[in-house]
């Protein structure tokens, strides 16, 4: 390998990337916004699953997604619902689906400086990999496949709250991720799928999954498709992650993953996702708040703030 200057590097690293190892790079600069408090957002993991399964279109579901709603809006925030329906392949039932979007204005925002956050918040309806097999049509509690994603970007919106970013900042929480059958495809993912009839296209620098990192033993490997695609963002969020000390981010592919970040990137939009999938009790009954840890929350939760208000 031949060795390039700092300033060829940034370069090649693209606008957005340089501008952030730049201050990266500058020490006494750096940014830094409020600490993220783990145990706020394990509150908030509990308090989804408390609804029960969040299976789209379901009653669970309806009053889940006003409790996310009305934690943004009394946080003085734009939100958007955005209903869509889904007709299922096997049975031909219309199916009710809804993503939430909401906004956050920065305090020194040009024209490209937006970025987009995102996490599901749908549960499985089937659990098909449970250990008792009586229950495996039973569909999964969803702590930390669903709830643990959307619990970070709940406290993450207390802190772009509390000291606003200097850039604009998206969160999506998705409907309908989960929904579909193992081994088709067409039917996972559709709140992303969904989000691309919102003509996203160029309206994002790169967007950033979290999904299963509420693990109590979490250990969150770079994902395949990201590390391939989206390196810059990946490498991004393992620099920092490296920076910060968060030993609980394994530098390293650890596995390919199919989820929401894949649709975000056929518009050309660089996207990654952040999550833990080596978790025993993945599409299982047994995935219940217990399996997770505030710890692992806020090691996230910091990696992304330091990110964010870095931008």
């Amino acid at each position: 390998m031949t060795r390039k200057s700092f300033l060829s590097r940034l370069l090649a690293a693209g606008p957005a990337v340089a501008l952030i190892l730049l201050s990266c790079a500058s020490s006494g600069t750096q940014r830094t916004g409020p600490e993220f408090d783990g145990g706020s957002a394990m509150e908030y993991l509990v308090k989804q699953v408390s609804f029960g399964p969040r299976v789209p279109g379901s009653i669970a579901s309806t009053e889940c997604r006003r409790y996310l709603v009305d934690f943004f809006h009394n946080l003085r925030l734009e939100v958007d619902t955005l209903p869509f329906i889904h007709t299922d392949k096997t049975t031909g039932k219309a199916i009710s689906m809804c993503n939430i979007l909401v906004h956050f204005t920065g305090t020194a925002a040009g024209p490209k400086d937006n970025y987009l956050l995102a996490a599901h918040y749908d549960s499985r309806p089937r659990a098909e990999y449970d250990p008792d097999t009586t229950k495996r049509n039973e569909a999964i509690p969803g702590a930390n496949d669903g709830a643990s994603g959307v619990a970070v970007l709940m406290e993450l919106g207390n802190l772009l709250t509390a000291q606003k970013s200097r850039v604009n900042i998206d969160m999506v929480i998705l409907d309908g991720e989960d929904w579909g059958r193992p081994g088709d495809l067409d039917e996972y993912f559709l709140g992303a799928k969904a989000m691309l009839n919102q003509d996203i296209k160029g309206k994002y620098e790169f967007a950033i999954l979290v999904d299963m990192i509420g693990d109590s033993d979490l250990k969150i490997y770079r994902e395949e498709y990201s590390n391939k695609y989206s390196p810059k963002v990946t490498d991004l969020v393992w620099n920092t992650a490296a920076e910060l000390k968060e030993n609980r981010f394994i530098d390293s592919v650890g596995y390919g993953v199919q989820d929401d970040h894949l649709s975000f990137m056929t518009v050309n939009l660089p996207a990654a996702v952040i999550i833990d999938f080596n978790y025993p009790y993945w599409h299982t009954t047994q995935d219940t708040p217990d399996k997770c840890s505030p710890e692992s929350l806020r090691a996230v939760g910091r990696v992304l703030s330091t990110i964010l208000y870095r931008l």
